[in-house]
């Protein structure tokens, strides 16, 4: 009878403990992708140049327009455009922007990856002879 009881007390134990970790992981999880969002938010307003000076709302056409752009060309021009209004902008602000537009690319939508060299060699990441 002691050795049933015993049992179903770790038995229950196990089960408590469980839920809780199982708890505990979906708070983590969330917790993750609230940040995940926060930082993802940040970046992308990085990306428009100027970003710190416009609305949400030009910051949606902007973005919409570069989307719907049908060449490479097109894009360009709109980004110029775009630069050139944020530096007037920013000079009536008080604001200092870089005189030259930002670089092109590095972003995931814009189709850059790790190209040749960006893995890692043979061999490496575990230290000398491949033991912890």
């Amino acid at each position: 009878m002691l050795k049933k009881t015993l049992t179903m007390s770790a038995l229950t134990g196990v089960l408590v403990f469980g839920a809780g970790l199982a708890l505990a992981d979906d708070q983590d999880r969330t917790r993750l992708q609230d940040r995940d969002q926060t930082k993802t938010k940040a970046q992308d307003q990085d990306r428009v140049f100027g970003s710190q000076l416009m609305t949400k709302q030009e910051r949606n056409e902007y973005r919409n327009r570069m989307r719907a752009a049908k060449t490479p060309q097109e894009r360009e021009q709109i980004r110029a455009e775009h630069h050139e209004r944020m530096l007037v902008r920013a000079k009536e602000r008080g604001v200092t922007l870089p005189d030259d537009p930002p670089a092109r690319g590095g972003s995931f939508r814009s189709g850059a990856g790790m190209g040749p060299g960006g893995a890692m060699a043979p061999g490496g990441g575990m230290g000398p002879g491949g033991k912890r």
